[in-house]
C-alpha cells in the first residue's frame, strides 16, 4: 500500500480535490460578486418593466368656459374635459364642489360625444372674501385608458 505525501510546494502536484483546501480559497469573493452582479441586474430590469403599466394612461384636464363667475347669481358654465393626447373625453363625470368658494351641495354631469357639460353654478363668497375657486373633480370612464391623478383647473369666483 503506498503512503500518502504532501503536496509539493512551488510544484504541479497530483491531488485529488477532496483533499485539496485550497478549493475553497475563491468561492467566497466569487459568491459576492456573483450577488452583487445579480442584484444589480435585478434593479435594473425592475425599473424597465416598472413604467409599462403607464405606457398606456392618459390624464385628463377639464377646460372651464367662462373662467370667472361670480357670486352669488347663477351662472352656467361649459365644461370639456381633455386628455393630455389633445382628444376630448365622452362619458366622463365632471364635479364641482366647494373649495374657497361655498355651493348649496356638490354639482355633476356626464360629458358628451363632444366632451362637454353645462352645469348651473351659484357659488357664494364668504363674508369679507373677495375671489375664492371652485374645485372641479373628474371621474374618467372605467372603460377607458384616462386616469385622473393630478389636479385640474379650478373655477375661479369673483365678488360682483
Amino acid at each position: 500500500m503506498r503512503s500518502r505525501r504532501p503536496p509539493r510546494v512551488g510544484k504541479r502536484s497530483r491531488t485529488r480535490f477532496g483533499t485539496d483546501e485550497r478549493a475553497i480559497e475563491g468561492l467566497p469573493i466569487r459568491l459576492i460578486i456573483a450577488l452583487v452582479v445579480g442584484v444589480a441586474s435585478l434593479a435594473i430590469m425592475m425599473s424597465m418593466l416598472g413604467g409599462i403599466g403607464t405606457l398606456g394612461e392618459t390624464e385628463v384636464d377639464v377646460e372651464t368656459d367662462p373662467t370667472t363667475i361670480d357670486a352669488g347669481s347663477e351662472t352656467t358654465v361649459q365644461l370639456t374635459v381633455i386628455g393630455d393626447d389633445g382628444n376630448t373625453v365622452e362619458g366622463a363625470t365632471v364635479i364641482v364642489t366647494t373649495d374657497e368658494a361655498t355651493l348649496d351641495g356638490a354639482v355633476k354631469g356626464e360629458t358628451d360625444g363632444g366632451g362637454d357639460v353645462s352645469l348651473d353654478l351659484e357659488p357664494e363668497l364668504r363674508q369679507g372674501q373677495r375671489t375664492g375657486t371652485l374645485h372641479v373633480d373628474i371621474v374618467p370612464p372605467a372603460d377607458t385608458d384616462y386616469v385622473n391623478e393630478q389636479a385640474n383647473n379650478e373655477i375661479v369666483v369673483i365678488e360682483s
